[in-house]
């Protein structure tokens, strides 16, 4: 019996490829798509698919969150995380809402096929780069300095979005917040790291992996 399987991907392009890449597979079968995190919830709750792959960075509601519903409403149905960053904070997060699998997107046509067979078979598959997160943990410990920053989801997508040069209004449209909500989540964080200006929460943005500006 063919694997049934949701995409849920915020990018059209990359979407359809992932569409395409699965079709052509004889033991998957794509049973739906889509382009943002709540609908990715209620197609999996409709559609009750084997597998979910999984944008981490999702509109109106964001993977992780969207994950976690998932993997709670839905007993039967695993996750796999397609992500365009390797940092620790993503990849644990995402296995705390209860992924079976963190791909990267630059590695998702070569290793994704791989990643839901795993999850069918009720094992883990991370790709080389977040398995090196883990290890270097392991062998260093945490930063401590970067463990009392740590930022939530919400946190953590908002200083991607104002990295990415988004204005408050923006980003609360993106995140389907209101303009008061990302404000204050904005002071929230800023004083968390201890910064004051955009142009620090940039360099903090790329430090983490939080955006690929150079």
């Amino acid at each position: 019996m063919a694997v049934r399987v949701l995409v849920a991907e915020d990018h059209s392009i990359m979407r359809q490829g992932l569409v395409e890449l699965l079709e052509g597979c004889d033991d998957i079968d794509v049973v739906g798509d889509t382009g943002d995190g709540e609908s990715a919830v209620d197609l999996a709750c409709e559609l009750e698919p084997d597998v979910v792959v999984m944008d981490v960075s999702m509109p109106k509601m964001d993977g992780i969150e969207a994950t976690r519903r998932i993997v709670g409403h839905c007993d039967c149905t695993r996750v796999v995380a397609l992500s365009m960053h390797s940092t620790k904070h993503f990849l644990l997060d995402m296995l705390k809402a209860g992924a079976h699998g963190y791909v990267l997107k630059s590695h998702a046509f070569s290793e994704l096929v791989a990643a839901i067979e795993s999850a069918m078979k009720g094992e883990f598959y991370l790709c080389a780069e977040t398995t090196s997160a883990f290890i270097d943990e392991y062998l260093h410990g945490p930063d401590k300095s970067d463990s009392a920053k740590e930022l939530s989801g919400r946190e953590r997508k908002v200083v991607e979005l104002l990295a990415g040069g988004m204005s408050s209004k923006e980003i609360a449209f993106d995140l389907d917040l209101s303009v008061k909500t990302v404000d204050a989540c904005r002071r929230k964080l800023m004083k968390k790291l201890g910064i004051d200006n955009v142009a620090d929460i940039v360099k903090y943005a790329i430090r983490e992996g939080l955006s690929s500006l150079e």
